[in-house]
């Protein structure tokens, strides 16, 4: 098994965890973590694009001109497709994007992205992640003391609104429960930081 430091809100090393291999220990594949990086991403699109079509212009009730005699194309409707004005034919709708990935690949996704943050040496555990009231003040020094300047997700085992408020201001900085791990996230932070709860929540659902 893997084993990563342990470290304190202050910095200083406590302890050793030893980290499932099964979960944070495999060869990542990257072909599945390309399809469940492109299915969230699908899922976030509000598809919400919208033009109108014939039948939804305002207009055009009456035929322009008569069918016969005039020497022109006939027209029905001065709102159709070839008129300025007219609807448009094939337009986007409103519509989802979103599409499952099945089970097992899901899952593998998690693993590879977890697995990669821990070959790259950018995964660290915290003993616990607490703060006594809401400060962006106090959550900066916890970056400082663990020497984080760059993007960093915290994976907490349970929603703690202080720890959550305290980081909401700060750029780069995402705080997420266990059970809201995902790729896109994992993948989208350079540094991804684990209380040593949270790790046993994870290995015990992907376990």
């Amino acid at each position: 098994m893997t084993k990563v430091t342990v470290l304190s809100q202050t910095g200083a090393s406590v302890g050793e965890i030893e980290l499932n291999d099964e979960i944070f220990g495999i060869e990542p594949n990257e072909a599945v973590l390309f399809d469940a990086v492109i299915a969230q991403r699908a899922s976030l699109r509000q598809g919400t694009h919208k033009v109108k079509n014939r039948s939804e212009v305002s207009g055009g009730g009456r035929k322009p001109w008569r069918q016969k005699g005039t020497g022109r194309a006939r027209q029905g409707s001065i709102r159709a497709p070839q008129w300025r004005g007219g609807g448009v034919v094939f337009g986007p709708q409103p519509r989802s994007y979103s599409y499952k990935l099945p089970k097992k690949v899901r899952r593998l996704a998690l693993k590879s992205a977890l697995s990669a943050k821990v070959n790259e040496q950018n995964f660290l555990v915290l003993d616990a992640l607490k703060l006594d009231a809401p400060k962006t003040k106090d959550f900066k020094q916890i970056l400082n003391n663990l020497k984080i300047d760059s993007k960093a997700l915290f994976v907490t085992a349970d929603l703690d609104e202080n720890v959550t408020l305290s980081a909401r201001n700060i750029p780069g900085v995402t705080v997420i429960t266990a059970n809201g791990i995902n790729v896109l996230d994992l993948l989208g932070h350079d540094k991804v930081v684990f209380t040593k709860a949270a790790v046993e929540k994870v290995e015990e659902v992907l376990g």
